[in-house]
């Protein structure tokens, strides 16, 4: 993996600013999705999620590649526990509440804890 030192700094700049693109476009939502009556669009999700996919390549063999597998990673993720959670919508509605609140939170974690280390010019280290 190239360290920050070895990486072109054009290069390094233009994955950054992809970076903090879509990690803002993550936060928007999940902070929308912590606060009730905030409502971000799913777009922005989406939109965050297709520059990931199609800028990951760009980041392989640089410290940046964890960040593109950790942001896909969180809406794949969470994504999915939203969908096994629908039932509780369907069946009992506080627990349901309960459950997308925590999956928000968790969300928001991964997003922060992302974002702060993009900042401090750091992968991702995943214990």
């Amino acid at each position: 993996m190239e360290t920050l030192s070895t990486l072109d700094p054009a290069k390094e700049r233009s994955l950054k600013t992809v970076g903090i693109v879509s990690y803002v476009l993550h936060l928007i939502v999940a902070i929308s999705a912590v606060i009730p009556g905030l409502n971000a669009s799913i777009a922005l999700l989406l939109v965050a999620l297709i520059i990931d996919f199609v800028k990951k390549d760009d980041a392989v063999g640089t410290w940046q590649e964890s960040h593109f597998r950790w942001r896909i990673r969180s809406v794949i993720y969470a994504g999915l526990a939203y969908i096994v959670t629908i039932p509780l919508w369907l069946l009992f509605i506080i627990p349901g509440w309960i459950a997308w609140f925590v999956i928000s939170i968790w969300f928001l974690y991964r997003i922060i804890r992302g974002f702060m280390n993009m900042n401090d010019n750091k992968p991702i280290q995943v214990n």
